[in-house]
């Protein structure tokens, strides 16, 4: 149990929390919700004791251990695979310990932690961590590589494994969903369903919080408000508690009668039968789920260009993919036809690095075709959103300032007005961007498209960095704008909520996708299953009936003398692991020296990678031997 018990927290001259109480039971799944800045991080903080409250307690049961997902990692000199297994913290104090008895001879030692080290599943440790990390998205070919040599959303991912390795009786995972793509959110989910262990988990992915939370922590005027349910039973309830306070009960009437009267004049339209249907499924929601969004500070639409195309987009027998260094080609997607006409509203779904982002980049010229042809519609007009849209925008410059570049006319009491839609408000739109969080540019990135009035928006992934009640407000704006929508998304409410119909990227092709995401994922089920087909029956052969090492330790302090022989034959083979090992870690760090791979040291590096394969056939051969003498030492104790 985790209580909060009259709760004041302070930071700086603010109260985050003021004379709060909650109760969180053993095993319960909760979700926090909140403003930023509301004190959710501050909230983990508190239960981690690395803040402490300033009136009241926080109580936690005793012996409990704590996982939590870090928001940085390091340029640390170790694996992926090394990384995501350091999550099990006792693990690795049970190896070192092992190792310290060795070297000193401590045989009764050695037998104590190698009982230790079958209690805490060691020997399963290095496949269960390959399962965590191919399921975030990781290849096997990526186990081996260094932490530095990953991007920032790669490292994120690696933190999530770790936290995820470690076992815990509490999980606190913060946005564990913003680095990752939608097969991944759906392999995180289902781990987290079946996690035993009490979870505070901080998203603004209201699919992920439905499918995984048993109740939503609400962070409002200084409160810890507790719903039971997940999250659309949380919108419910509040939604039934602001849907009596009348002022906003009538501003969502307004709403609904501004999406009843679109349904009405065009929903026997045959160009416009799609959206009309859509907005019919929002208009059905509404009752529920729109006055729990209803005091949201953001509120816009995005305007369609005057002029549109028929056909707005057309790729014809297109080779997509990169040109590398050595100026070969990497294609991906060979001889792709996909087009995208007018009011079409497109989702693409497709495993991790089938091709998705390189469709998009081909389409908005981010790519040159590698063979082909693209051609435009005279009238298209595309807004373009993607993470890297971000590091585009101007540090220096002000959000106003952004808009009168594009349009120098404009009047600044007109900017301000609109940007105020996208939540920068007073003196935020003046502010310089370099001092934006994640989510402020994010949202200053989606209001300059809005305001170029494109027909065609092509969003990949939109909305990373963004809270709920930015999502939401992107959801509505994108039900309501007219022109055609292609999106990468792992936010499935968004994507139920704005298209019509899924493309699917893999295999190297681009196809229509007859089904929904709960297809999808079935799909996705599948398709795994088949990968580790042969994997699983290769283990099945290997694998052999399990004896009782205990008793076998037992019997071992006793026959120690008999079988001195074997053992020494053992130690000999471990110690030739360990020097394997040692000159392969030494290697390991002079390959991590960029220099190495300039031309001048093309001798030194084939050196190297000559003793790699030299110590990695040493090092297999000695675990081979080892195994057989283990074996065998194995067989003369049962003999005895």
């Amino acid at each position: 149990m985790i209580q909060f018990s009259d709760v004041s927290l302070q930071r700086g001259t603010q109260f985050l929390l003021e004379q709060a109480d909650m109760t969180i039971f053993e095993g319960q799944k909760v979700g926090l919700i909140g403003a930023n800045g509301a004190g959710k991080s501050s909230l983990f903080a508190l239960v981690r004791g690395q803040l402490y409250a300033d009136t009241g307690e926080v109580i936690l049961p005793g012996q409990r251990r704590i996982s939590f997902m870090a928001q940085e990692v390091e340029d640390v000199d170790r694996t992926a695979l090394e990384y995501c297994l350091d999550g099990d913290d006792r693990l690795r104090m049970i190896e070192a310990k092992i190792a310290e008895a060795q070297a000193s001879g401590d045989d009764h030692g050695h037998a104590h932690w190698l009982s230790e080290y079958e209690n805490a599943h060691g020997y399963t440790a290095q496949a269960r961590g390959e399962t965590l990390l191919q399921g975030l998205g990781f290849k096997m070919a990526d186990m081996q590589k260094k932490v530095a040599d990953f991007s920032g959303g790669w490292r994120i991912r690696l933190n999530l494994a770790r936290a995820l390795m470690c076992p815990s009786d509490i999980l606190l995972l913060d946005e564990p969903t913003n680095h990752l793509d939608l097969d991944a959110v759906m392999w995180l989910e289902n781990w987290l369903r079946n996690y035993p262990g009490t979870l505070l988990l901080i998203s603004h992915d209201r699919d992920f919080l439905d499918g995984i939370c048993s109740h939503i922590v609400h962070l409002y005027q200084k409160q810890l408000n507790l719903y039971k349910g997940n999250y659309s039973d949380y919108e419910r309830q509040r939604a039934e508690h602001l849907a009596q306070q009348q002022s906003m009960f009538e501003q969502q009437q307004r709403k609904r009668a501004h999406l009843q009267e679109y349904v009405d004049r065009f929903r026997y339209k045959a160009t416009k039968a799609k959206q009309a249907q859509s907005r019919l499924k929002m208009l059905e929601k509404m009752e529920q789920i729109g006055p729990a969004h209803i005091d949201s500070q953001f509120e816009f639409s995005i305007p369609v260009a005057e002029k549109t195309s028929a056909q707005l987009v057309s790729l014809i027998q297109a080779d997509l993919g990169y040109v590398l260094e050595d100026g070969s080609h990497k294609v991906q997607l060979p001889q792709s036809n996909f087009s995208i006409r007018d009011g079409q509203r497109i989702g693409l779904l497709g495993p991790n690095g089938a091709g998705k982002s390189t469709l998009i980049k081909s389409l908005v010229q981010e790519l040159d075709l590698l063979a082909g042809e693209r051609v435009y519609g005279e009238n298209t007009k595309i807004g373009y959103f993607s993470q890297h849209q971000l590091s585009a925008l101007d540090l220096e410059a002000s959000p106003v300032l952004h808009i009168q570049r594009i349009t120098p006319t404009a009047l600044e009491a007109d900017v301000r007005k609109y940007l105020g839609g996208f939540g920068f408000i007073g003196d935020d739109a003046l502010r310089a961007v370099k001092g934006f969080s994640g989510g402020e540019k994010a949202r200053l990135a989606l209001s300059l498209i809005a305001w170029r009035k494109p027909n065609l928006l092509v969003l990949d992934e939109p909305t990373n960095h963004l809270d709920i009640e930015m999502r939401q407000a992107l959801t509505e704006a994108l039900q309501e704008f007219d022109g055609a929508i292609l999106v990468v998304s792992h936010d499935r409410h968004l994507l139920n909520s704005t298209v019509d119909e899924f493309f699917l990227v893999a295999d190297h092709k681009i196809e229509a996708f007859d089904g929904d995401l709960h297809a999808y994922h079935q799909w996705l089920q599948a398709r795994q299953q088949q990968a580790n087909q042969a994997e699983r029956a290769t283990a099945n052969e290997a694998k052999v009936e399990k004896v009782d090492r205990k008793e076998e330790r037992r019997k071992a302090a006793e026959l120690r003398e008999k079988l001195r022989p074997l053992r020494k034959a053992i130690e000999k083979h471990e110690k030739t692991m360990q020097t394997a090992q040692a000159h392969l870690e030494t290697i390991g760090e002079a390959m991590s020296d960029n220099s190495l791979y300039e031309v001048a040291n093309k001798d030194k590096l084939q050196a190297l990678l000559s003793d790699e394969a030299k110590w990695k056939k040493t090092l297999e051969e000695a675990e081979e031997a080892w195994f057989e003498a283990q074996d065998e030492l194995e067989q003369a104790e049962a003999a005895l």
